[in-house]
């Protein structure tokens, strides 16, 4: 009986710390996007003093939340967020909208393709 309770209290916290990694995930992603989001506002809008500014806090908001995410990711995803952000970051200091939105575009997308990713499920699984 012993054997049994411990072998369920492992799932049980097993299960747990799945459900709250990719709730945090999911969490930090949407904090992620939304800095993309205000960063192509201010492309779109001609104001590139404060599109250089959300890059860097995008930047920044990057290092902040990604730090615990090679845990549990693939580091090549890590590395193409990384590289994909290093050329929006130019573009934007270059003042180049259709590649700064191009690339912040893709920067985007690969953000929000993690959680789903990452999800525990039978697609996944299988």
């Amino acid at each position: 009986m012993r054997i049994f309770m411990t072998i369920m209290i492992t799932i049980a916290v097993l299960i747990g710390i799945g459900i709250w990694t990719n709730d945090s995930l999911q969490a930090a992603s949407d904090i992620l996007s939304d800095q993309i989001d205000l960063a192509c506002q201010d492309i779109r809008s001609g104001e590139w003093d404060d599109a250089k500014q959300k890059t860097r806090q995008l930047e920044l908001k990057w290092q902040d939340n990604a730090r615990w995410w090679p845990v549990i990711l693939d580091h090549q995803e890590m590395d193409n967020i990384e590289f994909s952000l290093a050329k929006a970051k130019e573009f934007v200091a270059d003042e180049n909208s259709a590649l700064a939105l191009g690339q912040l575009a893709e920067m985007r997308l690969m953000i929000k393709h993690l959680p789903a990713k990452e999800k525990v499920n039978l697609k996944n699984i299988l």
